[in-house]
């Protein structure tokens, strides 16, 4: 894999992901890692006719989860070369089609590229979690997950790549702690009385309109290689779900 670090970050944890995931996976494009100063905007890659760009900031590529970051965002760089449905799939298109003839608040549509992008997420991690040891992003999911909790949300909440933390407000918290579930459910990571649950279920009691386990079940059981009208059909049914459907709590 031809990768190069820009922006004066150390390059061991990049060029560590890169030879861990060149076990299992090829990538055909170039990788440019820029580093950037934005503490709030994590990780996230871009793809180009000739290349990828893993930007992530600085405060991130120099964490313990550095390598973990980058294994992810490598993850999404293979899952754009392959074709896969989930990163090919307008968010915009599944959002519009969703909420079609209605009025939602801000917070609310920030919310729903959040649930789609917890879709497309879920698919990069089946990758990164077949090269990669799950203890250090368990560990992960259930520090931001805590942080969240224990930020009882005063501010709006914003979209993020992974899970959010500071100003989540409960809804999106609780989405969000069904999307870790469903990560660690769908790839058996941890046993049924691991602290995860009891912070899962501690957000879907700070948000009783949000139903912990129907965005479980939904991001746990995404079909591997799906149709596109499949795929698309399920990213509208999960956000009109969060938006439109939000009594079906007690399930």
């Amino acid at each position: 894999m031809d990768l190069r670090v820009v922006g004066g970050a150390p390059a061991d944890p990049f060029l560590s992901a890169a030879d861990l995931f060149e076990t299992e996976f090829e990538l055909s494009y170039p990788v440019f890692v820029r580093v950037r100063d934005d503490p709030d905007s994590r990780t996230w890659a871009g793809h180009y006719q000739d290349r990828h760009v893993l930007n992530i900031s600085r405060q991130a590529a120099t964490s313990a989860m550095a390598r973990e970051l980058a294994l992810h965002e490598l993850s999404h760089m293979a899952r754009n070369e392959e074709g896969h449905v989930s990163h090919y799939q307008s968010t915009r298109e599944a959002v519009f089609l969703a909420l079609a003839g209605r009025t939602v608040e801000r917070r609310k549509l920030a919310h729903c590229y959040q649930i789609a992008n917890h879709c497309k997420d879920i698919y990069a991690d089946d990758l990164t979690l077949s090269v990669a040891p799950a203890d250090k992003l368990v560990q992960f999911l259930e520090s931001q997950l805590a942080a969240a909790l224990a930020d009882r949300p005063q501010a709006s909440g914003r979209p993020g790549s992974r899970l959010v933390t500071a100003g989540s407000d409960p809804e999106i918290t609780a989405v969000n702690a069904a999307f870790a579930l469903a990560l660690v459910e769908r790839h058996d990571l941890v046993e049924p009385d691991h602290r995860l649950y009891d912070l899962a279920h501690a957000a879907a009691d700070d948000a009783p309109s949000v139903s912990l386990d129907t965005f479980k079940e939904r991001f746990r059981t995404l079909a591997d290689d799906p149709s596109k009208s499949d795929y698309r059909r399920t990213l509208v049914d999960v956000v009109k779900h969060y938006v439109v459907n939000p009594g079906m709590a007690a399930d």
